[in-house]
Formats: C-alpha cells, sequence, structure tokens
C-alpha cells in the first residue's frame, strides 16, 4: 500500500429514515417484515439476543449506524458512539471474529447514555450483568471476556457486511427475540406498503388455526390432482 489509510474514518451525515417510517414498525414481528421483503432480510441466526433475551427485553428500531471495526477491534464502534443521533442502532462488524468481546457493560451504559435504541455485533459481548443492569437491548454471538484493541484502521458513518447481509448506514434495523432484519432504507416505503398484506394473511390464518384449522389446502390440491401420493 502506498499510502496508510487514516486510523478512522466518521461520516455523520447519511440519509436515515423518517419518524413516521420508524413508528410504522412498531410492534410489528420480524417474521412479518421478513414475508413483506419476500422471506429475506434477517442477519445469520448466529446473532442473537444477548441471555436469549430472558433478562432484558430485546426489542429495537431504529436507523443503523455501522461500525466496520475488522477482527478484534472496537475503534469503529469508538467513533460510532461519536456521531450516533439519538434512536440510532450500532452495527457493530468483527467480521464475525470470535473469542473477544466486541462491546462490554460500560461501552452499553455510554451508547445508552447518548439515545442509542440497541446494539447488533457479529461478534460476541462480555459483562452481561452490567449490561443487563444497563437495559441496552443488544444482539451478538455470544459471550467472551477476552478485550479488543482499537487500532484501527475503522470507519463509522459507512456500510459492512454483517451477519451475510450487507447493511449500510441509515438502514432501517427491526430486532425482536427472533433477530434481527434490516429493511435497505430505498424498499422501506414498499415494505410498509406489504406489511398490510401480511397481517391480514396472519391474522386471517391465525382465527381459522384457532378454530381447529390443521390442513393446507395446497396439499390436498396436489393429492388430487396426483403431484403428490400417499403410501400406506
Amino acid at each position: 500500500m502506498i499510502e496508510e489509510p487514516p486510523v478512522l474514518t466518521l461520516r455523520r451525515s447519511f440519509p436515515r429514515p423518517s419518524a413516521a417510517q420508524i413508528a410504522a414498525f412498531k410492534g410489528v414481528p420480524t417474521g412479518f417484515v421478513c414475508d413483506a421483503m419476500g422471506g429475506q432480510g434477517a442477519l445469520s441466526s448466529d446473532i442473537q439476543p444477548i441471555g436469549g433475551g430472558r433478562d432484558i427485553d430485546c426489542r429495537a428500531i431504529g436507523p443503523a449506524l455501522v461500525a466496520d471495526n475488522g477482527p478484534a477491534e472496537i475503534l469503529a464502534t469508538m467513533g460510532a458512539l461519536h456521531i450516533l443521533e439519538p434512536g440510532d442502532i450500532i452495527v457493530a462488524a468483527v467480521h464475525g471474529h470470535r473469542n473477544c468481546s466486541a462491546s462490554g457493560d460500560q461501552f452499553c451504559g455510554m451508547m445508552k447514555n447518548k439515545g442509542a435504541a440497541g446494539f447488533v455485533t457479529d461478534g460476541e459481548m462480555r459483562d452481561y450483568e452490567g449490561i443487563v443492569e444497563v437495559g441496552l437491548p443488544a444482539w451478538c454471538t455470544g459471550l467472551s471476556p477476552n478485550s479488543p484493541y482499537s487500532n484501527g484502521p475503522a470507519r463509522a458513518g459507512f456500510g459492512a457486511v454483517i451477519g451475510g447481509v450487507r447493511v449500510e448506514s441509515g438502514d432501517l434495523i427491526v430486532a425482536d427475540r427472533n433477530g434481527v432484519v434490516v429493511v435497505p432504507l430505498a424498499e422501506i416505503d414498499r415494505v410498509i406498503e406489504r406489511l398490510a398484506r401480511v397481517r391480514e394473511l396472519e391474522n386471517g390464518l391465525e382465527a381459522k388455526v384457532r378454530d381447529g384449522f390443521c390442513q393446507m389446502a395446497a396439499i390436498e390440491e396436489m393429492i388430487a390432482d396426483g403431484r403428490a401420493v400417499i403410501e400406506d
């Protein structure tokens, strides 16, 4: 490399979803959001609510503020805290690195103090009891007491691949106990429109199941036209 990159690069200004767009996802299960995006959008199932969500109400909706740290690093997350706006969710990419913490209780406390709505990482966290006391909703791949480094190079306010999905700062994060879903900024309005149909279908099926529904019409049709057979 002819020139060394800056140790830390921050982008403070990027498009974010409107308050009305964020409000449209309040109380919407992540499964509904994925259905409205053709069954996709969730990060890898390795990324789970910390502690399985048993001690913290792990639900959050807000704009992604992406911190691209690199393995065993935390400098981008430190930079993200500097540019965080209230309601943002810091999405800390450590490139799937294991056996090293991507955040602990004190850092979660600082994020909450500045107004973060949550924290998501493809790495591990530490200081579980302290994180529970702070109460910031968080999603990670597990726990590790090992410490990270802050050497860089690092970037915050841009984008990164996390959990197999490309996430850009300003994309909408919808997260609950089932996982973390990313709604690209440009697709938010289209997904909101589709959510109405998803709710209608889910509510209709729920009512039928309560009334005793237990067989799929599609399977009955396949048996009737010969695409499926029953062997006794």
